[in-house]
């Protein structure tokens, strides 16, 4: 007698996901062991609410938004939530695109734990959310100029902060890079180099 076709309880969850939420789910697919799932970026509210409501799903505990640029793309962005449902043991990830100037529905009245990582987003993407109360930068400046997770944002930044000990306060300055640190010679630490590092005297003896 043939044994019974076991079913991967992710894609069974994926199935009964997308089934309920119709046009909402683009894609659902099982990769190394998780379940993601892509959506219509307009209807991230109802496919939270349904995650967190219904019984067989029950992901009420919500553990972040992050986001990933690709500036290739039309729409450059993806935003990534995570969500964990104790019931099942299991975690879901969610997906969706937008740009730079389409802002994606806040998820904060369904998840108030939401706020802080859409703040983050926003800071460090540029990506907006319509519906937060309170979408201001939360790890950079208020002055900071520009979005630093994304691809094209210079790795030197644009401005430098020091201590001015003749004003007795911070100051703000154009970035200048002297030409000692525009060469690289691409080696790890762990190679050594023909130079002795700052702090490295002592090896190098």
């Amino acid at each position: 007698m043939d044994e019974a076709i076991q079913v991967d309880p992710l894609v069974d969850l994926g199935q009964h996901i997308a089934g309920a939420l119709g046009d909402a789910v683009v894609e659902q697919k099982v990769t190394f062991g998780e379940l993601t799932l892509t959506v219509d970026r307009e209807s991230i509210v109802a496919v939270a609410t349904f995650l967190r409501d219904d019984p067989k799903c029950r992901f009420v505990s919500f553990v972040d938004v992050c986001g990933a640029d690709y500036p290739e793309r039309d729409e450059r962005f993806d935003v990534v939530y995570h969500f964990m449902s104790p019931y099942l043991n299991q975690r879901v990830r969610v997906k969706l695109s937008t740009d730079d100037v389409t802002p994606v529905p806040s998820i904060t009245g369904v998840f108030r734990g939401a706020d802080w990582f859409e703040r983050e987003t926003y800071d460090l993407y540029g990506v907006l959310f319509s519906g937060h109360n309170d979408l201001r930068r939360i790890l950079t400046d208020y002055g900071f100029d520009g979005h630093p997770l994304r691809k094209d944002f210079p790795v030197s930044g644009f401005v430098q902060v020091r201590y001015d000990e003749e004003r007795k306060r911070v100051v703000y300055e154009p970035v200048q890079l002297m030409q000692e640190f525009r060469t690289f010679d691409y080696l790890s630490p762990w190679e050594g180099t023909d130079y002795v590092l700052p702090g490295d005297e002592k090896a190098k003896q």
